[in-house]
């Protein structure tokens, strides 16, 4: 018979299991973080998209009218920017390690 010694005694192994237990959240505060500003990106650029539909004036719907509102800058170019720039960030928070 040898005389071999366990590496690990009884009071290492339940000081292991909590610091393991401890580290196994994969999100930190920078990942909430970055995740609150991806969806404050994205709920922007869809506030920036409300607006009147084509047949609408004054709140009621006409078909005899056209509004040409619908293809303005800001809903048609910066609004669906502000909303992928949103996403993309939502993607690095995920991705991103503590």
């Amino acid at each position: 018979m040898s005389n071999k010694t366990n590496k690990f005694s009884a009071s290492d192994f339940g000081k292991e299991t909590e610091t393991s237990k401890e580290n196994t959240f994969y999100f930190g505060k920078e990942n909430f973080k970055w995740m609150l500003i991806g969806l404050a990106c994205i709920v922007v650029g869809f506030l920036l998209m409300m607006g009147p539909d084509a047949n609408t004036v004054d709140g009621k719907f006409d078909p005899n009218s056209w509004n040409d509102g619908i293809f303005s800058i800001r809903r048609i170019r910066i609004a669906p920017l502000f909303v992928v720039i949103g996403f993309a960030i939502e993607v690095y928070a995920i991705l991103k390690k503590k």
